[in-house]
């Protein structure tokens, strides 16, 4: 698989999506529209199109940096939704694959790939906001389980969700960083509820999840006990880093092309400032292709990414902030039609600032990390 060339990867995956046409379903509104998307995640995994970058021992391709980065290019270009199970694939994965156990890996990883599972991830808590350190959600030890207590927030698709990752509190009398462990959380477990969040979309993406002495076998720990923000730090430098990057920078390409052609049309384009506006847009999308090109030159040297991932976050924030600020700026009251997709984008990248790590976070990171500054 890896032998293939950029090109001849980019044409046989071209060839592939060409013969199976997506579903016209994006969202996991209901029970219908979460089925679909489950099946079409089957269909892709079928011919090894889910997890590419995964070794091919577990069920990927052994896809280079730019095979991925092709991926996921192609299948924003031919229009298919997002993955339904890509919390697994992008972050459960990956952690197995450095601190899971080979039973882990052989009960989970295949499940992963084909939709059977599906995980959502378990960290933030409505107590501690981005800093991960201040979760209270306990796990205590007995016997061979671990009797789960606490709540955590903004769990995307929890809903739907067969499994999650979660970061607990094994050790609440040793220092924050050195009391935490990770389990995997069968989500049908007693003492677990899910609430949904409504948000401004209107959509409920979020959750609550509340745990009440939730009993969670102890063989589900994954690495030691007591060292689970090791753990965690695998997961989120995939969430913060390459993870996602291709396929946003894609989606903006997409947008800004779309927002040309409707200034174009309408006559706007010829307005100076709307020039100025639409230019500071396309610089701003640019800059981030750049950018990703020179974090795949990183990681093909390589590189470790580490608080460098920050930046990635960071200015990917912003730029879906200030995009959509600019688009709707632009088209006034034509935003505001329910099959435009520039209001729903608007209101949905408010939260771009604040999910996987809020930019408060992130610039304490690059600040102290990579400037050297104090604390």
């Amino acid at each position: 698989m890896t032998d293939l060339l950029p090109t001849d990867f980019r044409a046989e995956l071209r060839s592939w999506l060409a013969e199976h046409p997506p579903p016209t379903v994006h969202v996991a509104a209901n029970a219908d529209d979460t089925a679909m998307l489950r099946e079409w995640q089957r269909t892709l995994a079928a011919a090894r199109w889910v997890g590419v970058h995964w070794p091919v021992e577990y069920g990927g391709r052994g896809a280079t940096l730019a095979q991925v980065a092709i991926y996921n290019e192609e299948l924003v270009r031919a229009g298919t939704p997002p993955l339904l199970g890509r919390a697994g694939i992008s972050l459960v994965g990956p952690t197995l694959m450095v601190h899971g156990t080979e039973a882990q890996r052989v009960q989970w990883m295949h499940r992963i790939l084909d939709g059977t599972d599906i995980w959502c991830q378990l960290f933030s808590e409505p107590g501690a906001g981005s800093d991960l350190l201040g979760l209270s959600t306990k796990a205590v030890r007995d016997g061979d389980t671990y009797r789960v207590s606490g709540q955590k927030v903004w769990s995307s698709y929890a809903t739907y969700a067969d499994m999650g990752i979660a970061l607990v509190r094994t050790d609440p009398h040793a220092k924050p960083h050195q009391g935490i462990s990770m389990l995997a959380i069968p989500m049908n477990t007693p003492g677990i509820e899910v609430r949904p969040l409504r948000q401004i979309t209107g959509d409920c993406e979020f959750n609550e999840v509340f745990f009440d002495n939730a009993a969670i076998p102890a063989r589900n720990l994954i690495g030691p006990v007591n060292e689970g923000w090791s753990v965690a730090n695998t997961t989120l430098a995939n969430e913060r880093g390459a993870s996602f990057i291709w396929r946003e920078q894609v989606l903006y390409e997409l947008a800004m092309q779309k927002l040309l052609a409707i200034t174009r049309s309408s006559g706007l384009a010829r307005n100076p400032v709307a020039r100025q506006k639409l230019a500071q847009s396309w610089i701003e999308i640019e800059l981030f292709r750049l950018h990703n090109a020179q974090t795949l030159e990183r990681l093909t040297r390589g590189e470790e990414l580490g608080a460098h991932s920050s930046i990635v976050k960071l200015f990917w924030a912003g730029l879906s902030q200030r995009f959509y600020d600019q688009a709707v700026n632009l088209l006034g009251l034509n935003a505001l039609l329910n099959d435009s997709g520039w209001l729903e984008g608007f209101l949905t990248t408010r939260a771009n600032s604040i999910m996987g790590g809020s930019s408060e976070i992130q610039r304490n990171i690059i600040g102290e990390r990579i400037l050297g500054l104090p604390r």
